[in-house]
């Protein structure tokens, strides 16, 4: 897709298969330490932006730890530990009844647990339409761009036009 910059065009590229750019909030579980480095400033720039972030544990450490607020939510394997059931909301959930409207999920190694529980929000994200990134620095560009510009100001012009 073209755009009058990169923010534009990605914009452009990311809505034309189907993804939305979130208006309520939405699911993070950001990886390994590297990438949730990587994505601080552009979870930063969502709380700043009204978004309401959900995050699964080590997320929401480091969210709460880098003074972002977030909502802990509860992986998938977590929801049958009595301990912490009635405390927070299944990350399933949210999906499920649209209370997020865009997914990241990067898996942080690859045990058995992270590749069940990664499996089931991403399945979950799909069958309920919710846009899924599984890439930091794509979701980090993703969210920049739409912090960036709104959707109204994306212009479609003929190929001469640029």
């Amino acid at each position: 897709c073209l755009g009058y910059d990169f923010n534009e065009a990605l914009l452009k590229s990311a809505m034309s298969v189907g993804n939305i750019i979130p208006a309520k909030g939405l699911l993070l579980s950001t990886g390994d330490p590297l990438q949730k480095a990587d994505m601080l400033e552009a979870c930063r720039l969502l709380s700043e932006h009204g978004y309401k972030l959900n995050a699964t544990s080590g997320t929401f450490k480091y969210l709460v730890e880098n003074s972002i607020p977030s909502t802990k939510v509860l992986w998938p394997s977590e929801c049958s530990n009595p301990n912490l059931g009635g405390h927070f909301k299944p990350a399933m959930e949210l999906i499920q009844n649209k209370e997020v409207d865009m997914v990241v999920t990067i898996l942080k190694d690859y045990s058995t647990t992270q590749r069940s529980d990664g499996y089931s929000i991403r399945r979950a994200a799909i069958d309920f339409n919710v846009p899924l990134f599984t890439n930091a620095r794509l979701a980090t560009a993703f969210i920049k761009a739409f912090c960036s510009m709104k959707a109204d100001d994306i212009q479609i012009k003929s190929w001469d036009e640029y």
